[in-house]
């Protein structure tokens, strides 16, 4: 089922976006161009087994994962056929959390569902999971026209890189689990279960930080769109273990 927008009416200094390993501002000259893509797939949450993963509900202001948080502008908490989730302007809007989920593990696999919504600037940044001085795992929405592509920034101190193919399109304004796995040697993301791209990647495990969600840590790239749940597991998922529609 495809969803329009529901909204009721309701650390490291940066010196350049070194996340930005492609031209934000059209897919990469030795690319594939753009394909056409299924329609969207609204997935659900799925049980999680005790000790197995740790899963965020981002549909509150005040304390998301059971940890202190900070709001800049004016996010929205919304209604969704699934349940709460934070709308944000694109602007202004943001949440910062004081924990970084991703800490201590080797490998992991991170679960997001996001509606990305038009009227957007092109290049977004809307999960930033960042070390203290260190590295990141950084979601990034790049909008083509009425169209958006999902690229995962994954830095550790054994290298780092960015998650993207720009052959797979979407539609904006339905909502989207996406999912990025990294067992230590290679590193994979996926939209709706489809993966997008596999490249060799080793991975350290990273230290204490936080995340801010709806843009950069660095406040820059404000997000428009909503998001709504977010699971993170200690080992490399396959995609038949994700939460299911």
């Amino acid at each position: 089922m495809v969803l329009g927008p529901d909204a009721k009416v309701m650390t490291a200094p940066d010196v350049a976006p070194a996340d930005v390993s492609v031209d934000v501002s059209a897919p990469p000259p030795d690319s594939t161009p753009p394909g056409p893509d299924a329609a969207p797939v609204v997935a659900d949450t799925a049980p999680v087994m005790p000790g197995d993963g740790v899963v965020w509900a981002i549909d509150n202001l005040q304390s998301i994962g059971g940890h202190k948080t900070t709001v800049l502008g004016n996010p929205m908490v919304i209604d969704t056929p699934q349940g709460k989730a934070v709308q944000f302007d694109g602007v202004d809007d943001a949440l910062f959390v004081d924990n970084h989920p991703l800490a201590g593990m080797s490998q992991f696999t991170v679960e997001i569902f996001f509606r990305p919504d038009p009227g957007g600037a092109q290049a977004q940044r809307w999960f930033h999971m960042n070390e203290n001085g260190g590295g990141r795992v950084l979601w990034e929405t790049r909008l083509f026209g009425n169209n958006f592509v999902v690229d995962c920034f994954v830095e550790s101190k054994g290298g780092n890189m960015a998650l993207y193919d720009p052959k797979f399109m979407h539609p904006l304004g339905a909502w989207y689990h996406v999912a990025a796995v990294v067992d230590g040697k290679r590193a994979h993301h996926y939209v709706n279960g489809m993966e997008e791209s596999n490249v060799a990647l080793p991975f350290v495990a990273q230290g204490p930080g936080q995340t801010s969600i709806g843009v950069r840590i660095t406040k820059m790239y404000y997000f428009k769109g909503a998001v709504r749940l977010a699971r993170f597991t200690p080992r490399a998922l396959t995609p038949a273990e994700f939460m299911k529609p």
